[in-house]
């Protein structure tokens, strides 16, 4: 199995670390990197395994016939993995087409 990610998700993670930092979720940018470079980690490694629900059709816009699995991360804070499912000869691919949280998305789940 493979996980992979489009470039935009990538960009948003990048950025991701500078809002957190920014919104003074965390005192210290390397905190916020920390924390988005294990909150990827977690996505690489487990997602293949996660419980997978099928994406509401409000998320069609990043892709279709994707499912979306969820990642909580600290009490208040779930993040929601968007993606999709292809086999390739022998392998699976995963690859994730948008990542966003509960504090943004929840209303459309």
């Amino acid at each position: 199995m493979k996980v992979l990610v489009l470039p935009e998700v990538q960009e948003y993670l990048r950025e991701l670390i500078q809002i957190l930092y920014r919104k003074e979720y965390f005192g210290f940018e390397e905190t916020a990197a920390k924390y988005v470079e294990d909150l990827f980690h977690d996505i690489k490694t487990t997602l293949p395994v996660r419980y997978k629900k099928n994406a509401p059709k409000y998320f069609n816009r990043y892709g279709k016939d994707m499912y979306y699995s969820i990642f909580r991360k600290s009490k208040y804070t779930q993040w929601y993995i968007f993606f999709t499912i292809y086999k390739d000869k022998k392998e699976t691919i995963y690859l994730i087409r948008y990542i966003s949280n509960n504090h943004v998305i929840a209303q459309y789940l």
